[in-house]
């Protein structure tokens, strides 16, 4: 399986310079290969290959004057981004096919220099791991890494980022096996049912309260928002009233995240099987609870959750948002109807069993969650009988595909990590 893992970099000034001008170029070879597809398609063209915009958009464009700049950052920088192009063309070909499954996935955009993300990347050829632990990157140097745990494999990719407040990340892909626990017991599942109230609620009773990072933070991010307003527009004490609030914000997505991931780990730990509901979360965002649907980060959640539980042998179901989870007794089964959301609490009308709202949402979406592994309808690899015996095919995370090598080694012997 493919896994992710992002470290900090530290590059000085002179490096900060050579990724600026990786970044402009591989955004430039973007544009140009995406306009000269666009105008096919207006003139009723056929599609542009690949191959014959790779030698006019940088083969040539390397020897015309205007472009001539190209030439000072590595040719795989510009390659990828072509690639990269071609992958979101076929994204969006296969949305529309039928072929990818998901929400609509829309055709490429162009790139801004202003956008809030910059990134490169490369394969093997253009990088290495150097003995001091540095990083080696094809024209731009040795880049100073914060390794916070060794990589378990070999990298077979590389994203260099910036972010908005000016941090740079490297962000390597690697193919590693499969770290199936030890087994739990067949009863030992859960179902979770996700709220704001409370972040989360287990079948068990257990709840786990919402930290709600970005309500805590928005005195300070007011502040700085109209500390920003102040400024002169194109000013520089705009530009660092800018990377001020960008950081905060930085701030907040950090801790939602660290603590995702350490939530997330704890529940695939505790328990044999994970059920959860298919939240329409693009939806909800839409409503006067935009703000804390967003700030609870349910869709990332329930992602992290997913992949862990095919890397841990977990098994891990779906539960379709139609399900009427809070409108079923769970002791009954009797359909008690709909209720508004300040109904906290409420008794059957068949049993006379008081509920609370959210543990006995959580008790059904269990329920079900079990009845859909038993008709071999779950989500997840790993809910197979071979879970574990085979390589399990696990996209990297992070939305940013590898790039396999063949004969690639399993094990990674990098010294000075």
């Amino acid at each position: 399986m493919q896994l992710r893992y992002n470290y900090r970099a530290y590059p000085d000034v002179s490096q900060r310079i050579a990724l600026a001008s990786a970044f402009g170029c591989a955004r430039v070879v973007w544009n140009d290969c995406l306009r000269d597809r666009k105008e096919a398609h207006a003139a009723g063209l056929p599609y542009v290959k690949s191959s014959d915009l790779s030698r006019l958009r940088i083969t040539q464009a390397k020897r015309t004057e205007e472009r001539a700049w190209l030439a000072d950052v590595s040719a795989v920088v510009l390659q990828q981004s072509l690639r990269d192009l071609d992958t979101a063309y076929k994204n969006f070909f296969d949305s529309i096919n039928g072929k990818r499954q998901g929400r609509k996935v829309g055709p490429p955009r162009y790139k801004s220099k202003k956008d809030t993300r910059q990134s490169i990347r490369l394969n093997t050829n253009a990088f290495s791991l150097q003995d001091d632990g540095a990083v080696y990157v094809a024209k731009v140097g040795g880049l100073k890494v914060k390794w916070s745990r060794r990589l378990p494999a070999a990298p077979t990719s590389l994203t260099i980022t910036k972010d908005s407040c000016g941090r740079y990340f490297l962000s390597f892909v690697v193919d590693t096996e499969p770290d199936i626990l030890p087994g739990l017991d067949a009863d030992a599942d859960a179902g979770i049912d996700l709220g704001l109230a409370a972040f989360a609620v287990l079948s068990d009773g257990s709840k786990i309260d919402s930290p709600r990072f970005l309500r805590r933070a928005e005195k300070k991010l007011g502040h700085l928002q109209r500390e920003l307003s102040r400024k002169a527009k194109g000013s520089k004490n705009r530009a660092k009233a800018r990377i001020k609030v960008a950081r905060q914000h930085a701030k907040v997505a950090d801790r939602r995240r660290d603590w995702h991931h350490k939530a997330s780990t704890q529940i695939v730990r505790d328990n044999q099987a994970v059920y959860v509901e298919d939240l329409a979360v693009s939806g909800l965002a839409r409503t006067r609870l935009a703000k804390s649907v967003h700030d609870a980060g349910w869709s990332a959640f329930v992602g992290m959750l997913e992949y862990k539980a095919v890397r841990h042998g977990r098994t891990f179901a779906k539960v379709d948002r139609a399900f009427p989870s809070s409108q079923v007794c769970s002791t009954c089964g009797f359909r008690d109807g709909p209720k508004p959301l300040h109904v906290r609490e409420w008794t059957c009308g068949e049993c006379g069993t008081v509920h609370d709202r959210d543990h006995n949402a959580a008790r059904n979406v269990l329920s079900e969650g079990r009845r859909i592994v038993a008709a071999g309808r779950a989500e997840t690899l790993n809910a197979s009988w071979s879970a574990g015996k085979t390589r399990t095919k696990v996209p990297a995370q992070r939305g940013e595909a590898g790039s396999p090598r063949k004969g690639q080694p399993t094990q990674a012997e990098i010294p000075g990590l």
